[in-house]
């Protein structure tokens, strides 16, 4: 089966669980996993951060990130399309006690004005905007990809208004290898970042929240208030250290193998209108008269699984679990069949 739901679905393969089997382990919540500590270091160094928090998941250190910089009452600016707003249970109500603003375009990326005109005024029947929240890659906006310049436009913005920044970096390297950022400068835009491990990079589970030393400080007491601590969490860390030495260059093929499905979905006669796809994720609109679940299920019959985000749009996902005959085959069976 071509499982093309996501690439949360990655393996780890055999070189990555040799080094989690391994790896050296203690108690991570009283700070003496030594493989989660180089972890942290590690990517902190990366970003010319001060400082980093493992956890099991995105939607965590999001919300960690979130909680840490607002208080309740407080206003969120960010993308209709954000994880964090459309993915994550509600959680900006739930632990922060906070409100939305959300700035609507068709892929997730926005401009500085967009964000001037979601900023409240200094008024006591107004919540107080306190914090920008970006996604890169955009997931629900087709993995789109926003450049260095619509970076500093946005964070300089939200600075120049008492805005603290953050990045939600779930795909964050399926955007870096395609834009070659400087990862200092990154690091500088923003006073808080999400990295996964456990997508594209191929680690079993895990991401990272990166901050300075008291912005850290801070997410690990919320890290265990939401029962996030971990012990012997090196066996995990152990996975995402060979994911950032190993896996990140050859995201670039995932993104290519993206653009090379999308050019042939065009042709199709099923086909309404494409995202055409920046990164590594692929949306397609089917057309009206198709039935998106039928469609998905003629697929699976003949072996690709892809998934449903809603009316007509259709996902797929390309990750290192695909192999080069996976691929072959899946071109064949596209190009072979209008279903």
């Amino acid at each position: 089966m071509i499982d093309l739901r996501s690439d949360t679905l990655t393996k780890p393969s055999q070189e990555m669980k040799q080094v989690m089997m391994d790896a050296p382990l203690g108690d991570d919540v009283f700070g003496e996993d030594v493989t989660v500590n180089l972890l942290e270091k590690k990517i902190a160094q990366m970003f010319g951060k001060e400082a980093a928090l493992f956890c099991s998941s995105g939607t965590m250190t999001n919300q960690i990130a979130i909680k840490v910089h607002t208080k309740p009452g407080d206003d969120i600016i960010c993308s209709y399309l954000s994880h964090i707003y459309q993915y994550e249970g509600g959680g900006i109500a739930v632990n922060s006690g906070c409100s939305t603003s959300l700035i609507h375009s068709e892929n997730g990326i926005f401009e500085e004005q967009d964000v001037l005109d979601h900023i409240y005024p200094d008024d006591i029947h107004k919540p107080i905007s306190r914090l920008l929240s970006v996604e890169n890659t955009c997931n629900k906006g087709g993995g789109s990809i926003w450049g260095i310049e619509q970076l500093r436009a946005v964070t300089r913005t939200a600075r120049q208004n008492d805005l603290a920044t953050h990045l939600d970096g779930a795909r964050f390297f399926n955007a870096h290898v395609e834009e070659n950022y400087n990862l200092i400068e990154v690091g500088g835009l923003f006073d808080s970042i999400s990295i996964c491990l456990s997508k594209g990079l191929g680690a079993p589970i895990g991401s990272v929240l990166l901050g300075n030393e008291t912005f850290i400080k801070k997410a690990k007491r919320v890290r265990k208030v939401l029962g996030g601590g971990m012990r012997q969490a090196g066996i995990i860390a152990a996975a995402g250290i060979y994911a950032l030495e190993n896996n990140i260059e050859r995201l670039k093929i995932d993104n290519d193998r993206a653009k090379k499905v999308a050019d042939l979905i065009k042709s199709k006669p099923y086909f309404s209108k494409l995202y055409y796809p920046e990164s590594n994720l692929l949306i397609f609109e089917l057309k009206k008269e198709e039935n998106p679940l039928q469609f998905l299920e003629k697929l699976k019959a003949k072996g690709v699984v892809g998934i449903s985000m809603g009316g007509q749009l259709i996902r797929f996902v390309f990750h290192l679990d695909i192999s080069e005959n996976q691929f072959d085959e899946l071109l064949s069976i596209l190009d072979k069949n209008n279903f």
